[in-house]
């Protein structure tokens, strides 16, 4: 397999293919793509001839935080190291702006733990995560 990375990010077309190809379709508010990549801080996409078969991004304020969000391979080509050079690629950006004690997060679920452990990251149950998904409007407290 020869593919290259390439620092940018996907366009929605290049978005909307891999995320729905890994099953993420139902996950994004189509409308709300665009704004969304273009708020990330980086992204870096794996190119296979003409066609983007990996993405990921970052989110986070570029400093102290920092979030990689929708790192995702084509099916057909999962396995194969491009997850992994995708992930090394956007923590080299990282490096190179990170303060002393910057925090990286990320969520992950099934297969993908392995690759995320293998880099070094873990749950940390001093740390617990918590979440919510929209329609999002200010909740009420009891």
């Amino acid at each position: 397999m020869d593919y290259r990375l390439v620092d940018r990010l996907p366009t929605v077309e290049e978005f909307v293919a891999v995320t729905t190809a890994v099953g993420w379709a139902d996950a994004y508010d189509r409308a709300a793509i665009p704004a969304s990549l273009a708020a990330s801080l980086h992204g870096v996409v794996a190119v296979e001839g003409d066609r983007v078969i990996g993405i990921g991004r970052l989110v986070g304020d570029g400093v102290i935080y920092h979030y990689l969000q929708d790192l995702a391979v084509v099916p057909e080509r999962q396995r194969r190291g491009v997850g992994g050079a995708i992930l090394s690629r956007l923590e080299e950006w990282i490096a190179g702006r990170a303060s002393s004690r910057t925090f990286v997060g990320l969520f992950a679920a099934g297969e993908s733990v392995s690759l995320y452990r293998r880099f070094g990251y873990a749950v940390h149950d001093e740390m617990p995560g918590m979440f919510r998904v929209g329609p999002y409007r200010p909740a009420a407290a009891d």
